[in-house]
């Protein structure tokens, strides 16, 4: 959860819905594992919300959350049935009593069972309903069958109708089974992951509770991310004055030691360098769209194979391409401040809040049309649009896409027409934390 740990969209989540919900007048208690670098056991968010921080020093205490270059921690199972177990208790020993189990990815979707299974004639937990939302479908918490053991539960329920997933124990499916409702973080990755395609072998659970499943889009938190209070970048600026943004411009350039000029285009890129962000189409065509007129900045960390394809593609392209290996927050604000575009050619994007950050910054995506960066990014051939769709992903469409995006850089009224309407848009949490509350309310009643 943002600020006090981080690795993906999930954290910024569970940073911004709980204080949307607060403002609803939504009592909220948040439970995380007590990790490294939380220094505290508990801490109020705001008037409604407040975070406790289940402390096991075994678990908990060490350099990652989920794993380290090796691969996956070997005692997950572990560690996960126990938080979630222990989170359950701490409401009993707090004397918060649920309406509402929210819980998110496989870490957590024991949740359900529990409350269905375990804690059924348990008086404070009779009335307490449970969501899952699901960040990403490919992380299932599978584990062998050997180890059942460890959950604690009733031998049965590893079967076809619980835990089963061919031979090995699937956390994320049980809790799939088993929750009241389940959300994902946009309406169209609702409808992919009951597909072959997206649903990486749950496709017909997920089709079996589709009844169950709604797709609520991620919103995104403008008290962190709204270049006209952002203290992280060269300068302030709005849809109304763009100056700020120029300035910016040329502060990246200069940060990344390439030629500072207003005329030549910004492709900027902030994400995790792995397969599913569609880096290998992206590496096929660099060299051909940075042979012309346009520089390119990278930054994220991710599979090894990547990093070593970026350097190269930086070594080679020393003039007008920086790749920045690693996370740094004040980074990724100065890239989505200067650049003029921003680049997320995903194969699969359950959600994805990059394009809609750039959209905010003024940098207007060039997206994949899949997950929510369909449901949010408008291509540039119709009304409203707010960045440049592609279908096919392939490097071809990428590239096309690209000079597409090149022509209207030149196009000075056209390029200030589609910036203006990407950054008016609204994607806060507001209208997100209210679905919430309307689906919170018809599992409840």
């Amino acid at each position: 959860m943002t600020p006090f740990e981080k690795t993906g969209g999930l954290a910024d989540v569970a940073g911004s819905l709980p204080l949307a919900l607060g403002r609803l007048g939504i009592k909220t208690l948040v439970l995380m594992p007590k990790y490294r670098n939380v220094p505290f056991t508990k801490k109020k968010l705001s008037e409604n919300v407040t975070i406790r921080f289940i402390k096991q020093e075994e678990f908990f205490n060490r350099a990652s959350l989920y794993g380290n270059e090796k691969g996956d921690y070997a005692d997950n199972l572990e560690r996960f049935s126990f938080f979630c177990n222990e989170a359950l208790h701490l409401c009993k020993e707090t004397g918060f009593k649920p309406d509402v189990v929210h819980a998110h990815d496989w870490q957590t979707a024991l949740l359900p069972v529990l409350l269905k299974v375990k804690l059924a004639k348990d008086p404070f937990f009779n009335n307490a309903r449970s969501v899952l939302t699901v960040h990403n479908i490919a992380y299932q918490g599978q584990f062998s069958a050997r180890r059942y053991e460890a959950l604690g539960l009733d031998p049965e329920l590893f079967s076809m109708e619980g835990f089963e997933f061919f031979g090995k124990i699937n956390l994320l499916k049980a809790g799939l089974l088993y929750a009241d409702a389940i959300t994902t973080v946009s309406p169209t990755y609702a409808q992919e992951i009951q597909t072959r395609d997206f649903g990486f072998g749950l496709e017909g659970v997920v089709h079996k509770r589709a009844g169950r499943l709604r797709g609520i889009l991620n919103g995104l938190d403008y008290g962190v991310w709204n270049p006209a209070k952002d203290g992280a970048i060269r300068e302030t600026y709005s849809w109304k004055d763009l100056e700020g943004k120029k300035l910016c411009k040329s502060a990246l350039q200069k940060r990344c030691h390439l030629e500072v000029n207003k005329d030549i285009p910004i492709f900027g890129m902030v994400t995790r360098l792995a397969e599913q962000k569609g880096m290998d189409i992206l590496s096929e065509i660099c060299d051909e769209f940075l042979s012309q007129n346009a520089q390119f900045v990278l930054l994220g960390e991710g599979d090894r194979v990547y990093h070593t394809t970026f350097r190269n593609v930086a070594a080679r392209h020393p003039h007008n391409a920086a790749v920045f290996l690693g996370f740094n927050a004040a980074e990724a604000h100065s890239i989505y401040a200067g650049a003029d575009f921003f680049l997320m050619p995903s194969y699969f994007e359950p959600c994805g809040l990059g394009q809609v950050i750039a959209m905010k910054y003024g940098a207007l995506p060039i997206v994949r049309a899949t997950g929510g960066l369909k449901d949010t990014v408008i291509d540039a051939n119709f009304p409203r649009a707010n960045g440049f769709v592609f279908k096919e992903p392939s490097p071809e469409k990428l590239l096309e896409t690209i000079r597409r995006a090149m022509a209207i850089f030149e196009d000075k009224k056209k390029l200030a027409l589609l910036r203006k309407t990407a950054m008016k848009a609204d994607f806060s949490w507001d209208e997100s934390a209210r679905e919430y509350v309307k689906l919170y309310k018809e599992i409840t009643s």
